[in-house]
C-alpha cells in the first residue's frame, strides 16, 4: 500500500494536507446532514457554557474524521489533544493524559477501536462521571482513589464501528457517519485546494480529478497534487481536462476511480475464483494485501460502486464488475 496513489499520506505528504483542511464548519464541504446535527448541538452546548457530548466519528478513511475533530474544537473555542488507539498502551498511559486535560476541552483518539480492554475500562467512568479510578499499591494494601476530571469531549474516530465494545459506544452521546462524497462536492473541494496550493486549473479538470477519486477528499487532494506534479515537468503548469485524463491514466487510476490493486482484486476473483464466493484470507493471500487492508480500504468503494458483494460464503462479483473489466459475464451472474 506504500506506492499506492488512492492510500493514505505520510510525512511531507500530511503536512501539506493539513494546510487544505478547513477550519471553521461553514467551510467544511459535504456531509450536509451530519453538518446541520453538529451545529445545533455545538450552539446548544455553547448556549448552556458545557462541554459537547462525547462524539463518534465513523466511516470509511480519508472522508475527513481528523478534519471534523479540529473543526469542533475551533468551533467550541477550546484546544484538542490528538492521540490514537495504538499509542495509548497502558491505562496510566490515558490517566496521564486525562489529569492534564482543561475544561471543555477535546481529546481526539483515532482509531478508537484499537483500545485495549484495559484502557477502556480507565475510560468509562472518565467519559460518564468525568473521574479517573485510580489503584495505588499492590497486594492487601492497595486502595483505590477516583480523582475529579474536568468535562471534556472526547472525539472518537475509527473505520470498523463493529469493531468497538458495546460499553464504550453507549457511551457517546453524538453519534456521526461520513459517507463518501458525491462528484459535485468533490469537485468543489478540489477546485478550493486548487486555490489554496495554487494550482491554474479550470472547472472541468476539477471534475475529471472529482470523478476519479473514490468519493474520498483525501484521495482528491492527493491526485491533484500528483496531477500539479505532471502539469509542471510535462505540461506549462496549468490544468486542464485532457491534462488531467493524461497525469490519471500515467498513475493508473481509471474513470470509475478504480486503481491497480482495485482491478488485481476483480480480476484475482473472476479469473481464479470463477467470480466467487471467495473468503477473505484467501483473497488476501491472492492479491498480496493484508485482509485489514482489503476489507477498509479497498473493499468500502467497490461495495458501494456495485462491482463486489460480501455475502456469508465470502466475496463475489457483481455484473457490473464483469462488465467493467471488460470480461464475458457468465449466465446467472449477479445483477441479471
Amino acid at each position: 500500500m506504500q506506492d499506492r496513489v488512492v492510500s493514505g499520506n505520510q510525512g511531507p505528504e500530511a503536512d501539506t494536507e493539513r494546510t487544505l483542511r478547513p477550519d471553521r464548519l461553514r467551510e467544511y464541504i459535504g456531509q450536509d446532514d451530519l453538518k446541520e446535527r453538529l451545529s445545533i448541538f455545538i450552539q446548544a452546548s455553547l448556549g448552556r457554557k458545557e462541554a459537547l457530548d462525547h462524539v463518534l466519528l465513523y466511516g470509511p478513511p480519508g472522508l475527513g474524521k481528523t478534519t471534523l475533530a479540529h473543526i469542533i474544537a475551533n468551533e467550541m473555542g477550546v484546544g484538542i489533544r490528538y492521540t490514537s488507539g495504538p499509542a495509548i498502551e497502558r491505562p496510566g498511559d490515558l490517566a496521564s493524559i486525562l489529569t492534564n486535560i482543561d475544561d471543555r476541552e477535546v481529546l481526539f483518539i483515532d482509531e478508537i477501536h484499537r483500545l485495549s480492554r484495559p484502557v477502556e475500562e480507565v475510560l468509562y467512568p472518565a467519559m460518564e462521571d468525568f473521574a479517573l479510578d485510580l489503584v495505588l499499591g499492590k497486594g492487601p494494601g492497595a486502595r483505590s482513589v477516583r480523582l475529579d476530571l474536568p468535562h471534556f469531549t472526547l472525539v472518537g474516530a475509527t473505520t470498523r464501528p463493529g469493531m468497538l465494545a458495546s460499553p464504550l459506544r453507549d457511551r457517546f452521546g453524538v453519534l456521526l457517519h461520513l459517507d463518501f462524497y458525491d462528484p459535485a462536492d468533490l469537485a468543489e473541494i478540489v477546485g478550493r485546494s486548487a486555490k489554496v496550493l495554487g494550482i491554474p486549473m479550470n472547472l472541468e479538470a476539477a471534475h475529471e480529478i472529482a470523478r476519479r477519486s473514490r468519493g474520498t477528499p483525501r484521495i482528491a487532494n492527493r491526485l491533484l497534487k500528483r496531477i500539479r506534479d505532471y502539469a509542471q515537468v510535462r505540461g506549462d503548469g496549468q490544468v486542464s481536462k485532457l491534462l488531467a485524463v493524461e497525469a490519471l491514466e500515467l498513475l493508473e487510476v481509471d474513470p470509475q476511480g478504480l486503481d491497480k490493486i482495485d482491478r488485481r482484486l476483480l480480476l484475482s476473483i473472476a479469473q481464479r475464483y470463477q467470480g466467487g464466493p471467495v473468503g477473505l484470507d484467501t483473497l488476501s493471500a491472492a492479491v498480496g494485501e493484508e485482509a485489514g487492508t482489503i476489507e477498509d480500504v479497498v473493499e468500502p468503494y467497490l461495495l458501494q460502486q456495485g462491482f463486489l458483494q460480501r455475502t456469508p460464503r465470502g466475496r463475489v462479483l457483481t455484473r457490473q464488475a464483469y462488465q467493467h473489466l471488460g470480461l464475458p459475464v457468465a449466465p446467472g451472474m449477479m445483477g441479471d
